[in-house]
Formats: structure tokens, sequence, C-alpha cells
């Protein structure tokens, strides 16, 4: 590919004005591309932090993608939404979103090269396109990126916490206010590996913010929003406050509804800015059934009482 520097571009980084150019290759890209040699300014080897001159040709090659090593599983995967750039995909319970130990060919990763060509190489082979993940037993929204540039601006929103996250959840107990915010940091729980724990000790930030959405006689249905995405973040935060998930295998009692699809937690809300046309998007998906026949149950026991 051949780029000519135009008179906006000098004293620019040759890594940032061909990204910006060639929106298939992403910044992180171009830095590698240059250290390998395979991009010339004036058919010259460059550093990356080269500052451009007007006039200068650069050219460059976008090397081939690499080939996945997860086997394609064909699924009817439930697509929101779909461009050259990002997927958003509604996740069912009982899904791992990427191929590990126990699960190599039923993830949502093996549905998605099956039927997406392209996906992002960031995270690697195994983990193709996955910018942010939801637990298996959680239901709802993720967005999946392309391409490498789209993967880095979305990646991006999340750590300046401007991508929208909202999910519902029924929790154990009555909570009596209205309005919540849970700010506790999370880290791995040192008596059990499998857990995660509200500690200061080897953890990172973390903060829920809740809102009541319905009473019922021993239970609520809460909002959460995300401002950070830690492992287990809503799960851990909500038992953190005497409120634990119903269903979650993990963190909350042991006599629940159901443990049939494991915590009732579902991604209800996705909302992010574009990272090619700037343009703010937002989906909902609506409660699996299986949650809303509990809700529905629920409601008929308070209106049994009155």
């Amino acid at each position: 590919m051949k780029i000519i520097a135009k008179a906006e571009h000098v004293n620019a980084r040759v890594d940032k004005v061909v990204s910006e150019i060639a929106h298939e290759v992403s910044r992180s890209q171009v830095q590698q591309l240059v250290k390998e040699g395979h991009l010339l300014v004036n058919g010259q080897p460059v550093k990356t932090n080269y500052k451009m001159k007007q006039g200068d040709v650069i050219l460059f090659e976008i090397p081939a993608p690499v080939p996945l090593e997860v086997k394609p599983v064909a699924m009817d995967l439930d697509i929101y939404y779909e461009d050259q750039d990002v997927i958003v995909v509604n996740k069912p319970t009982g899904m791992v979103v990427h191929p590990a130990a126990g699960h190599q060919d039923d993830t949502l990763v093996n549905g998605l090269v099956a039927q997406v060509n392209d996906l992002s190489g960031i995270n690697g082979v195994m983990r193709p396109g996955i910018v942010h993940r939801i637990d298996k037993d959680t239901s709802g929204l993720l967005m999946v990126a392309k391409n490498d540039k789209a993967h880095e601006q979305l990646v991006k929103q999340l750590q300046e916490k401007t991508v929208t996250r909202r999910y519902l959840a029924l929790v154990h107990g009555v909570i009596s206010h209205q309005r919540g915010k849970i700010d506790a940091p999370i880290g791995r729980d040192v008596t059990d590996r499998l857990k995660m724990t509200t500690t200061h000790i080897n953890s990172k930030d973390a903060v829920t913010h809740f809102t009541v959405l319905e009473r019922f006689k021993n239970y609520t249905l809460v909002e959460c929003r995300l401002e950070t995405g830690r492992t287990h973040q809503i799960r851990v935060h909500m038992n953190y406050i005497g409120f634990p998930l119903v269903g979650d295998p993990l963190y909350g009692p042991q006599k629940t509804i159901t443990r049939k699809h494991g915590q009732f937690l579902h991604a209800k809300t996705l909302g992010f800015v574009h990272p090619r046309t700037e343009e703010y998007l937002e989906f909902s998906a609506p409660l699996p059934d299986y949650f809303t026949e509990v809700i529905e149950q629920l409601r008929q026991q308070v209106a049994d009482t009155k």
C-alpha cells in the first residue's frame, strides 16, 4: 500500500498517520511492521516515532491474517448487529465465551469462527475478537471485534469507562433502599482459587452501581451498571453487601430457587461508540425465558399474599 504525506500530516508520527488512513490496520500493527522493516518511508526503514514531512512516500504491505486454530462449529448464534468492524451477539446461558479446559468446541468463539471470516487477533488464536467476557451461566450481550483496530478502540472505551453495560440480576433478600454504589476492590480468593473476593491484596478497583427494579417476598430484581469489568464483579459485589445472586453456585446460598441455569444474571444493555463511524450504538436484549418465568412466579406469590 502506498501513502503520500500531505500538509496535515507534517510532524505527525508515521504509525499514527498510517493507522488513521488505512482503517484495516491498527496502530500496534503499524508499529510491528515498522519494527520488522516491512514499512518504508522514501524507500528507507524508519522508527515508529518518525515524524512525517510533506511529500513523504510510505510503502507497506498488510500481512495476511494468521489462520485461527479454533475449530469452527456451526451454531445458531443470536447476532444483534454486524458490520465490517463489530459484532454484537446475545450469548445464551450455559455457553462458555472462548475455548478453555473442558470446552474446546462448544464455545461462542467456535460459533463465531464458523460464521465470521475475520476476527481480531489481539487476544491470540484461542480468543479471536473477544474484547470482554461474561461468565458461562450469564446470558446477554457481548461486543466482538472483527479487526485489530476496532479491538483497540473498544478496549480503550472499556478502560476509559465509557461503555454502557447494564445487567439485570435477581438477588436473595429484600433491598430496602432504591439505589446504591459498591466500591470495593476485587482479587483472587487466597483460600479458594475458583473464587474472587473483595480484598486489598493483589486486587483491582471495582465499582458497581445498582438500582432496585422490583421487590418480591424474599428476593429483589436489580439493575446493575458496571464502571469496571472485573471477573465475577456483580456476583462478588452483591454477595459482599449481603444480597447474593439467586442460583449462584459459588457465592450464593445452597438452598435457592433453581441451580439449573446457574446465577440469574443477564447482560441486558450494551452501548459503545463505533470505532470507525464514531456513532454511539446501544442494544438491549430481553431476559431469557427461564428468567422471565421465575419473575412471574415471584410476582404471583406477592399477589397471593395481598
